[in-house]
């Protein structure tokens, strides 16, 4: 799934009541860690092109980046550790697994498949492309429908 209709479901799901920002950012950040990075670096470096980058040119960094971002054996823990503490931000939070849950059926493994158990183990599933219009239309009506219910429903 792209990084801003990420963002978007997390707020849509997560961040409507409190903390929507943190919801928003959950929801992006495992994109941000590895592709965002790296979008940057290569825009100070002058070295940006449009669309995805080939695998051979992407940093081996990269790929940690995104495992780390991507498992649920990251992200469940730091989510019950922030739950003790704090019971709203874990909620906006959970905009991170659910993050992971629409990538690994949506990534192939020919281009960053989701490594959900990473690092105890290396499974991934062998995806359908997010950017392929059956799978695109519908998270655009779905969110949609989602959004215009949350600004409607605020607004009673």
């Amino acid at each position: 799934m792209d990084t801003l209709s990420h963002a978007l479901w997390g707020y849509g799901l997560f961040g409507y009541k409190r903390y929507p920002w943190i919801a928003i950012f959950f929801g992006a950040m495992p994109d941000l860690i590895s592709f965002g990075l790296l979008i940057a670096i290569n825009l100070i470096s002058g070295l940006w092109h449009f669309g995805p980058p080939t695998i051979d040119t992407i940093p081996s960094w990269t790929f940690f980046t995104y495992s780390l971002g991507h498992s649920f054996i990251i992200c469940l823990p730091v989510i019950f550790v922030i739950y003790r503490v704090n019971r709203a931000l874990a909620m906006a939070m959970l905009a991170w697994p659910f993050h992971i849950i629409l990538d690994f059926p949506f990534h192939s493994e020919a281009y960053f498949a989701t490594p959900i158990f990473w690092p105890i183990s290396d499974f991934r599933v062998d995806g359908i492309s997010w950017s392929r219009w059956y799978i695109w239309y519908p998270n655009i009506l779905l969110l949609s429908i989602l959004l215009i219910y949350r600004f409607k429903k605020k607004g009673q």
